[in-house]
């Protein structure tokens, strides 16, 4: 088996009081928007291109604000993430997804609290990071 780090970029959207999460169809957990780096491509573009990709959103700002990074199995798969965070403004919020295999819903912060939101301790620190804004870099490893 190939061990690879997997680096994302995630986008944290608000609206009112609400945060933008994901969820894959067939999965009961949800996530930040966002998705993989491709090689050669920087996490801004990136960002953008995953934003597009998945709601057709235009980002009108966008600013780094922490990281993570994680080990976790999925599919009987041990694998390592690192997910690069932004705070993204956009024109015009829509979350109908068009990835046939996504869906998109608003959240308020109790909901994250309660609800499965991986990882959970990038949650965990996004709930805090709502309420200081201090950057963050985070380990699970």
């Amino acid at each position: 088996m190939k061990k690879e780090i997997e680096v994302l970029v995630r986008a944290i959207i608000q609206s009112k009081d609400k945060i933008l999460v994901c969820k894959k169809i067939e999965k009961k957990y949800y996530f930040f928007p966002g998705g993989h780096i491709e090689f050669g491509e920087n996490a801004k573009k990136a960002l953008v291109r995953e934003l597009k990709e998945e709601l057709d959103l235009k980002m009108k700002k966008c600013s780094f604000i922490g990281g993570s990074e994680h080990l976790f199995v999925e599919d009987g798969k041990k694998r390592h993430e690192i997910n690069l965070v932004f705070d993204v403004k956009v024109s015009k919020l829509k979350f109908k997804s068009k990835e046939d295999h996504l869906e998109f819903f608003l959240k308020t912060k109790k909901e994250l609290s309660r609800e499965k939101v991986l990882p959970e301790i990038l949650t965990k620190t996004i709930l805090k990071w709502l309420k200081t804004k201090n950057p963050f870099w985070i380990s699970e490893i």
